[in-house]
């Protein structure tokens, strides 16, 4: 169990949220509320990238350079066994996952709401949140799915292998129901 881990993976995105959406409260300074949530979200980037994400659903992804000055993306997920699964609780995992997707979707709300209300001077801020969340989200689902070259593949065969399991359960329900 990690509840420290788990608050923290919390903590630093809400954080920056909240902070976003009331920093005209506390501070008249754009450039003070700009640093601020910046940084929170930089904390959050790398709290999430190098230990949550590693400590609640054994989960890590990092860039390395080779010598040629290639970029290599890696992905890596902790083997499952029974004692490092009761290390982390599903809880745990389902609040780290939560995280991860709910947060880009306010950012994303927050770039459209700039947008429209003409506020661009903060674009480029909610557009760096969305950037860092993003990226945490896009690496963290090539690791759940195993650093597949191609996500969406990936993704539509979990979704029709759901799809059909649903359809597979809800025909033998039926079919116990008519023998009954």
């Amino acid at each position: 169990r990690h509840p420290l881990a788990t608050f923290f993976h919390l903590f630093f995105r809400v954080s920056a949220i909240i902070t976003y959406l009331f920093c005209d409260w506390f501070s008249r300074s754009f450039v003070a509320c700009f640093v601020m949530i910046l940084l929170l979200l930089s904390f959050d980037f790398w709290s999430v990238k190098n230990i949550t994400g590693r400590l609640l659903v054994g989960l890590r992804w990092w860039n390395q350079i080779d010598e040629d000055g290639k970029s290599h993306w890696l992905f890596e997920a902790k083997k499952t066994t029974p004692k490092n699964r009761a290390s982390s609780t599903e809880a745990e995992a389902q609040i780290f996952w939560l995280g991860l997707i709910v947060c880009p979707l306010i950012w994303t709300v927050f770039l459209f709401s700039t947008l429209f209300s003409l506020k661009l001077k903060w674009l480029a801020l909610v557009i760096a949140g969305l950037s860092l969340q993003a990226a945490n989200l896009y690496g963290y689902i090539r690791c759940k799915l195993g650093g597949n070259k191609n996500v969406t593949k990936a993704a539509s065969t979990y979704l029709g292998q759901q799809l059909f399991q649903r359809t597979h359960w809800n025909s033998n329900d039926k079919k116990q129901k008519s023998f009954k």
